[in-house]
């Protein structure tokens, strides 16, 4: 709620894009990405951290699938390798370090953790359905496509009907509300909390704009493995073991991979030296 309310007062004060956007397929890319977060949440009552953490590393490979099937996308070699490269990274990075306690894995768990990812794969692809379909509707306009906040209003608007219809649903809602009224202190964490999400809300939408969903999951995927290199860099006594940099020099060859791609000049097709 307070994330479409940031939106919509972003709206309000940079204005519209006064194109004509498809609302619906924005409104169900929220119903996707609410579900694809509710499902995953749910799935640490049945797996443990490390297993849930390494099922949404994978995350890169869903969101191309969904951008192929639901978006129409294409990649190149290049991009394949790099979803690869960085999903394998990622995978060997949690595999090391310290070992994690943790419960058993149910299968219940693993299903949900299935479903997340699904759900993951849904959402990129009609985000990417989002820009083929505003360029659709504003043919005179070859660039059409929502605004940032556009985006992040009707997609929070909807995640927030769904959020508080499974929490009516489970009976979260009433017992959370309960929970606050006796603590009121951390009402008050979770409206930062809810405040720091849709102020990070706007660079997120402002990249699923203006480069996709590929992209943003390229980010998030990666931030770990940045933070933990960073903190490592500052304070030699955080190490790391030889499968972490194993699992860091393959995310960074992936995306290595794309900056050489965009580097390199494209080939040109050759003149016809009859046409000359």
């Amino acid at each position: 709620g307070v994330n479409a309310l940031t939106a919509y007062l972003g709206n309000l004060a940079l204005g519209p894009s006064g194109h004509n956007i498809p609302h619906k397929e924005i409104f169900n890319s929220g119903i996707s990405q609410m579900l694809a977060m509710a499902a995953s949440n749910e799935a640490l009552r049945y797996v443990s951290f490390p297993t849930q953490v390494l099922g949404k590393s994978c995350k890169m490979v869903p969101v191309m699938a969904g951008g192929i099937v639901l978006g129409g996308k294409r990649y190149s070699f290049a991009e394949y390798l790099q979803v690869a490269l960085i999903t394998l990274g990622v995978s060997v990075f949690n595999f090391g370090g310290k070992k994690k306690g943790g419960g058993e894995d149910s299968a219940y768990g693993l299903w949900l953790i299935a479903a997340s990812l699904v759900m993951d794969a849904v959402t990129g692809g009609l985000q990417d359905r989002v820009k083929a379909s505003t360029k659709a509707l504003n043919p005179s306009d070859p660039k059409a496509k929502p605004t940032m906040h556009e985006s992040m209003f009707w997609t929070n608007a909807s995640g927030c009907l769904v959020a508080a219809a499974l929490g009516l649903a489970t009976g979260h809602l009433t017992e959370g509300f309960a929970f606050c009224s006796r603590h009121p202190e951390v009402l008050q964490a979770v409206l930062i909390y809810s405040l720091a999400s849709a102020v990070g809300q706007n660079f997120i939408y402002y990249t699923i704009t203006q480069f996709g969903p590929l992209l943003l999951s390229t980010v998030t995927t990666t931030r770990k493995i940045f933070s933990t290199v960073y903190s490592v860099l500052r304070n030699p006594s955080n190490s790391l073991d030889e499968m972490q940099w194993a699992g860091c020099t393959l995310v960074f060859v992936g995306l290595a991979v794309e900056l050489l791609e965009k580097a390199l000049p494209s080939k040109k097709p050759a003149k016809d030296p009859k046409k000359l």
